[in-house]
């Protein structure tokens, strides 16, 4: 290896990593503002939200890298230009392409570890991401006290509190326990209290001081009696516990979420759309058997016949070619048959069309796993000669002309892979659609950058225009 080509990689390498991350970060903060109102007041540990953002992590790359090279790619030849190295690197015989090559091998190695990615790391990521962040949004809200409020958390019972201290003291505890026969509740109340966990977690422990207990004896038929016993007893000290096992998150079994396409790889999400397509076979051999069967005549003596009858010539009006006495039957069959079919065709164009999405689904993931690779080196010969015709380094116009790009390929490809959801776009056009239309783009700018083009140089198109106004002058 060459010292100018260590060099380019050095001046690649460090821009991409850096740009990678923030990516990822901005990603990452945007997932937490999407969830932040199922996190937050759950009581969740801090190591069950860190490994939910690393697994939204894992399925943020395939947004992250693209980006990162097309960023990275600008900065590294605008700085370059804007240094001057790179008239220095084709001063010695060096050109453009010759200089691109070792990036250009890091693009295809990444590339190769995109694919591999999105093939074995990113489905076993996704299948961990929904499964735990079906638990997180279905665990239920923590335990809260609010002075004033009756508190319906724990199941079977209501709490209510007057005020509450900083250290955790509450005053004008009120407590209705519905556990009791018959439905009749047993209320505790007490002056001041203080809420514990056990050690284990399981159980709340409510220290209560100075209270009373009231609880209603029913009768035996189990109906109201205003007559009935009311025991009430005094205390100086009790401490109730409460079950917590409902408020504590259960996690399911990733393998519930196995089948869904995201989850798989290319050899999963091949046999999934074999067994799709073989049910939407069968699903069409059932409607046109039943169709055929109801349009064929019927002899009441020897079953369905297989004598060719002569068409008969119907006029404009079809029930003055039937006779007088044959018309009502002939309507009321006929409309036996029409509702026959309605009823088919509500009970098979729906599954029909579920089928149908899926299968599309399944070839719009198949094809993922291969553009995801393809955008890294589109947005290499994008990046590359865009630096080297800007000459500019830094966070500043590199960033905006790289967000830019990214948003045009971004759009062309979700607003193609939406149009094919809808079985309005081949679903492999779809989502080759982008790589397609900016593909002459990046040849374009390859060139331009070849041959030194002054594309963006703003004083070129001044001078430009200054020509054009002197031969308009004369």
């Amino acid at each position: 290896m060459k010292k100018i080509h260590l060099l380019l990689i050095k001046a690649f390498i460090r821009p991409f990593l850096a740009t990678f991350f923030v990516v990822m970060f901005i990603l990452l903060m945007f997932f937490l503002f999407k969830w932040i109102d199922d996190l937050i007041g759950k009581g969740f540990e801090w190591y069950t939200i860190l490994e939910l953002m690393c697994y939204a992590s894992a399925a943020n790359v395939a947004m992250a890298l693209p980006l990162s090279v097309l960023l990275s790619s600008i900065m590294t030849f605008g700085t370059l230009g804007e240094n001057y190295e790179l008239v220095a690197i084709k001063s010695a015989g060096i050109s453009l392409q010759k200089a691109m090559r070792p990036l250009f091998v890091v693009i295809i190695m990444l590339t190769i570890g995109s694919f591999l990615f999105s093939n074995y790391m990113l489905p076993k990521a996704n299948l961990k991401f929904s499964s735990l962040l079906y638990d997180v949004r279905n665990k239920k809200l923590a335990f809260l006290i609010k002075p004033g409020v009756f508190n319906n958390s724990i199941p079977n019972y209501s709490i209510r509190v007057d005020a509450k201290d900083e250290d955790g003291t509450l005053h004008g505890i009120m407590i209705y326990d519905h556990k009791g026969t018959n439905g009749i509740p047993k209320v505790i109340m007490a002056k001041e209290g203080q809420m514990n966990k056990t050690t284990d977690g399981k159980f709340l422990v409510l220290a209560l001081k100075d209270g009373v207990q009231y609880e209603e004896q029913s009768n035996t038929s189990g109906a109201y009696n205003p007559r009935q016993v009311l025991y009430r007893s005094r205390f100086k000290q009790t401490a109730p516990k409460f079950d917590l096992s409902s408020f504590e998150m259960n996690r399911t079994d990733p393998n519930a979420f196995g089948n869904s396409t995201p989850m798989l790889n290319l050899k999963g999400i091949v046999k999934k759309r074999d067994s799709l397509t073989k049910q939407l076979d069968t699903l069409n051999r059932q409607s046109n058997r039943v169709a055929s069967n109801t349009f064929k005549q019927f002899n009441t003596t020897r079953g369905y016949t297989k004598v060719n009858i002569a068409p008969i010539v119907i006029g404009e009006v079809t029930l003055k070619s039937i006779p007088n006495g044959s018309r009502k039957t002939a309507v009321d069959n006929a409309s036996n048959i029409v509702s026959g079919m309605v009823q088919n065709l509500s009970n098979t164009v729906p599954r029909y069309d579920d089928l149908m999405g899926e299968i599309i689904f399944t070839r719009i993931e198949y094809q993922r796993k291969f553009t995801l690779a393809a955008s890294c080196i589109l947005l290499f010969f994008i990046g590359a000669p865009l630096g080297a015709i800007i000459r500019k380094g830094g966070m500043g116009l590199p960033v905006v002309i790289a967000i830019s790009f990214f948003l045009v390929y971004h759009i062309i490809t979700t607003v193609a892979e939406k149009s094919a959801r809808e079985g309005n776009l081949n679903p492999i056009f779809a989502m080759w659609i982008a790589v397609i239309v900016l593909s002459p783009l990046a040849a374009f700018l390859t060139y331009k950058a070849t041959v030194d083009s002054a594309l963006f140089d703003v004083n070129y198109y001044k001078q430009f225009f200054k020509k054009l106004l002197r031969i308009k002058q004369k």
